[in-house]
């Protein structure tokens, strides 16, 4: 199997500096288990990062817990940005009507990039349908959990 290199949603983060997720739990073993085998590198942004800190900012946090959570996504994971078409494909994405900025510049990385953009966003995935974007790309968590599964189960 190719190593799969995934671009991860903030959502996914989330846990890892302190902010639990109700629902991730099988989502998260099977990317743990996919990166402890070498099948998966995973990739963010500083976008995910600005996201993550202010979602995080507006509870009691840990601030050891914290910045553990940040040195293991910076030290495991691979950082990378936007290209310039990137920025302008969101830009252009955000006037068709998608208010969450952050998810268009997420999903355009991945898409110019050549990463797969593992989310549970409904909502984004039914918006790039709607105005004829490429969605293949993209793990919907439910159909990874069901697909990835299986893989690792063989």
């Amino acid at each position: 199997m190719k190593k799969l290199r995934i671009l991860l949603d903030s959502t996914y983060l989330l846990p890892i500096i302190g902010i639990d997720v109700v629902g991730l739990e099988e989502t998260l073993t099977i990317l743990k288990e996919l990166y402890d085998k070498g099948l998966a590198e995973y990739y963010y942004t500083p976008f995910n990062l600005i996201e993550v800190l202010g979602k995080i900012a507006k509870t009691r946090y840990d601030e050891n817990r914290v910045r553990q959570g940040l040195t293991a996504i910076v030290e495991r994971f691979n950082l990378v940005f936007p290209t310039i078409e990137g920025y302008l494909k969101a830009l252009k994405l955000r006037t068709l009507g998608h208010r969450d900025f952050i998810d268009l510049l997420l999903y355009t990385t991945s898409l110019t990039r050549g990463l797969k953009f593992l989310t549970r966003d409904r909502d984004l995935i039914e918006f790039l349908n709607r105005v004829g974007e490429d969605i293949d790309f993209i793990l919907y968590e439910e159909r990874f959990i069901k697909e990835y599964k299986l893989v690792l189960s063989q």
